[in-house]
């Protein structure tokens, strides 16, 4: 390890303001900012994924914002080692980067690696897929329940292929999937300084509520609309996307995919907050904090 290389991890949960801090730390530390947000990594998915605005692109440099298409395959091992390569490029210049994002695996896979999994039967993966299509997603969940309650809580289970993935490690090895996670984490080279900002339930909820409401406004029907054709793909099934392509099959009325892509989205939040509140080494400053405090607490912990 070295000493003097530092990331700062910045989570917390959507529309909470992880960007703008993010930006300030880069810009007073002189750096750059890994983005760990999946959801941004597409090119064609731009305002249902609050990628940032150009002017907070300019204002800090980004890397992995929308640096893949929705027909690339990309996985987390992908990311995780794309982004270590490009941490240790970027700390040659500044003995601090910023890593930044809410997708809790993909942090978890920058800043701990990846956990190891059994080989399963590719038989269980096919009836679960098959039990998908014949009894619907809620069935998956609630089997999910059953059989691991700590993954039902904490993994995006509105996602069907984490949803599955987490199903099929469980049946294929009789034990919970939750009981693979973090067993043995691998070493980096450098040290992790975890900052996480929190708020009221109430006020989290009311600034996505918002959040949405803006990006219908932007176009996020339009830019959906441009996708419906390839709504199968596993990068389109997301909040924001896979309810307005239920209202374009007749499905849901307008209004309702709008109150679902909320609620959904609150829900996602909900499940931010139980991923990130298991770790301990993450330092929680309220969403309104001034920015003084946080570098002051950063620069204390860098020896």
């Amino acid at each position: 390890m070295d000493n003097n290389k530092y990331v700062i991890s910045i989570v917390g949960t959507t529309a909470i303001g992880k960007t703008a801090l993010g930006i300030k730390l880069a810009q007073h530390f002189n750096t750059e900012i890994i983005s760990a947000d999946s959801r941004q990594f597409f090119k064609e998915m731009c305002i249902g994924t609050a990628v940032p605005e150009l002017e907070e692109l300019v204002a800090a440099k980004h890397h992995f914002i929308q640096n893949l298409s929705i027909f690339d395959n990309y996985s987390v091992g992908d990311f995780e080692k794309d982004a270590l390569n490009k941490i240790e490029t970027l700390h040659k210049k500044s003995n601090i980067v910023i890593l930044l994002g809410g997708s809790g695996l993909y942090v978890d896979a920058v800043l701990k690696g990846l956990n190891y999994f059994p080989e399963i039967t590719p038989e269980i993966r096919r009836k679960l897929k098959l039990s998908l299509e014949k009894n619907g997603i809620v069935f998956l969940q609630n089997q999910l329940k059953e059989l691991d309650i700590d993954s039902y809580n904490n993994i995006e289970i509105s996602n069907p292929q984490r949803l599955i993935r987490a199903l099929e490690i469980c049946i294929g090895t009789d034990k919970p999937y939750s009981s693979f996670l973090n067993k043995k984490l691998k070493k980096r080279n450098f040290k992790t300084i975890k900052i996480g900002l929190s708020a009221e339930r109430e006020i989290i909820y009311n600034r996505i509520n918002q959040r949405v409401d803006i990006m219908l406004e932007k176009g996020l029907l339009n830019e959906a609309k441009a996708l419906y054709p390839n709504k199968n793909l596993n990068a389109l099934q997301t909040v924001g996307y896979r309810e307005l392509f239920s209202y374009f099959d007749d499905e849901f009325t307008l209004d309702f995919a709008i109150s679902e892509i909320k609620k959904n989205t609150r829900r996602f939040a909900k499940r931010q907050i139980t991923w990130f509140k298991r770790d301990a080494e993450i330092k929680w400053f309220d969403y309104l904090s001034n920015i003084q405090e946080i570098t002051n607490y950063i620069e204390d912990e860098i020896v």
